[in-house]
């Protein structure tokens, strides 16, 4: 029973590694910096606070610290600000062995125009696959912030073909991994809403000229906002 027992607790603390992705060895906290660091900025950037952004360069600074309060809180931990074994599980539990978090797959978030990978952009297909996972985490932030209801992705990259073929902005976000267009429930006013809260810069939705059927999302730096029929 003993050996059983052992056994049991060993296969599960395996499978809380998402042994396909990124696996932390250290505790994180203000102060610290690195790989590991920016790995877990890019987890947290979802958690900014409102109008806020989390730069994902290796320094874990007060802004990470209070990012990762958040994400901490979201999920019920203690919310510290410190990254450790039990922060790291749940981002384990949270992601799959490609790092994509559970609810958001790369497939989703391809061409526009059908899907055919991540390149013909302007970035190099890793720097815009990079660009799509932060994404896709905050988007992953945004639906847990909704209760973790299903957020659908109507347009996601959009290579330069696509993007010219579909009538989009000539340095639109969507070129370069950045943007989802979210169509679904809940409603449009309450994704635009709510992503103010989520690092999102760009933010297009109902009342905004060609945006009355989804609302727009994008991971610029800097806050552009726009959805009048929505108050914003």
């Amino acid at each position: 029973m003993l050996a059983t027992s052992i056994t049991t607790s060993i296969v599960t603390a395996t499978k809380a590694h998402a042994d396909g992705c990124y696996t932390w060895s250290r505790t994180l906290s203000e102060g610290a910096s690195g790989e590991d660091v920016r790995q877990l900025q890019i987890r947290v950037a979802g958690y900014p606070a409102y109008g806020g952004h989390i730069a994902a360069d290796g320094a874990f600074g007060p802004a990470t610290k209070a990012a990762v309060q958040r994400f901490q809180s979201a999920y019920g931990l203690g919310a510290d600000g410190i990254a450790g074994s039990g922060t790291f599980s749940k981002i384990y539990a949270l992601q799959d062995d490609d790092c994509t978090p559970i609810h958001f797959t790369y497939a989703e978030l391809d061409d526009g125009c059908g899907g055919s990978g991540y390149d013909g952009g302007p970035l190099s297909e890793a720097a815009t696959k990079a660009n799509a996972l932060q994404t896709m985490w905050q988007l992953e932030a945004l639906r847990h912030a909704l209760g973790d209801v299903a957020i659908n992705i109507s347009s996601g990259f959009r290579s330069i073909p696509c993007n010219n073929s579909v009538g989009g902005a000539s340095n639109s976000q969507h070129l370069y991994g950045r943007s989802a267009d979210l169509t679904g429930s809940p409603s449009f006013c309450t994704l635009a809403k709510q992503a103010r809260y989520h690092g999102f810069g760009g933010i297009f939705g109902p009342g905004y000229p060609g945006h009355d059927d989804h609302t727009h999302v994008d991971i610029r730096t800097t806050n552009s906002w726009s959805a009048p029929n929505c108050g914003i």
